[in-house]
């Protein structure tokens, strides 16, 4: 007897059915870049805007797209978001975006100029900033989710660019990477707040160990009504006579 035909859909292997669902990879990204049919093409992406503590980082990278090659491509397989790679997939990603680039620039924001200025004001004219130093004329400038202010070229927000755009995919790597390296290094001139593991974000640990410590020179006092309260934290009113409410 032979048997019976298979009922219901035909079973994927877990390999067919990543493919199917499309994850971004690093061709997909260099060819939303191409589409925009310019030479040269410019990211903008930062780190650390949800962080209770540490600086804000913005990165902007510029390809040439009449330069880069196929060796170029192949050496950067692996680019994606920055969130979607490991600590160790961005550091070994770092070097190989500085080497195919054709400009990098990194703008870092202290913890006092964010509450002085606001978060959205401080990430916006940071984003602005890194675009206007890597673009030449002919650029195509492209910020990662919402509109910056004008860099005197052609621009567009993508959403989701980091997962869309290899140019903002490349510089979302710059920023993790950088502002991750300073935070390592501050975990040792500021201990007792383990940064070099958090790096600055909300996690229980951060928590807990601001209710041991309270808070430090790198803690952003601006975010204190929306992160802060339930820590029972007081206000310090000499850092925030300036501070424009939190966004």
């Amino acid at each position: 007897m032979e048997p019976s035909p298979p009922t219901g859909r035909p079973s994927e292997s877990g390999s067919s059915r990543r493919r199917k669902r499309g994850k971004p990879t690093a061709r997909r990204l260099f060819r939303f870049d191409r589409d925009l049919d310019a030479r040269f093409v410019a990211g903008a992406d930062e780190a650390g805007r949800g962080c209770l503590a540490g600086p804000l980082v913005a990165a902007a990278v510029l390809f040439d797209y009449e330069r880069l090659g196929l060796r170029e491509v192949r050496a950067l397989s692996a680019l994606n978001d920055s969130k979607q790679q490991t600590p160790d997939g961005r550091e070994q990603l770092y070097p190989l975006v500085l080497r195919c680039a054709a400009k990098v620039a990194v703008v870092s924001r202290c913890v006092r100029g964010i509450d002085a200025r606001g978060l959205h004001n401080t990430n916006l004219a940071a984003l602005t900033d890194a675009l206007s130093r890597v673009a030449v004329p002919g650029t195509v400038c492209l910020s990662d989710g919402f509109p910056v202010p004008a860099t005197g070229h052609r621009q567009h927000a993508v959403v989701s660019g980091d997962a869309r755009s290899a140019a903002i995919a490349a510089a979302s790597i710059i920023a993790k990477v950088t502002r991750d390296r300073y935070m390592r290094r501050a975990d040792a001139v500021h201990p007792g707040w383990d940064f070099a593991t958090h790096v600055g974000y909300a996690t229980p640990e951060h928590r807990a160990a601001i209710m041991a410590n309270g808070v430090s020179p790198l803690h952003r006092m601006s975010f204190q009504s929306l992160a802060y309260q339930q820590l029972g934290l007081e206000v310090v009113p000499e850092l925030l006579q300036d501070a424009p409410s939190p966004v």
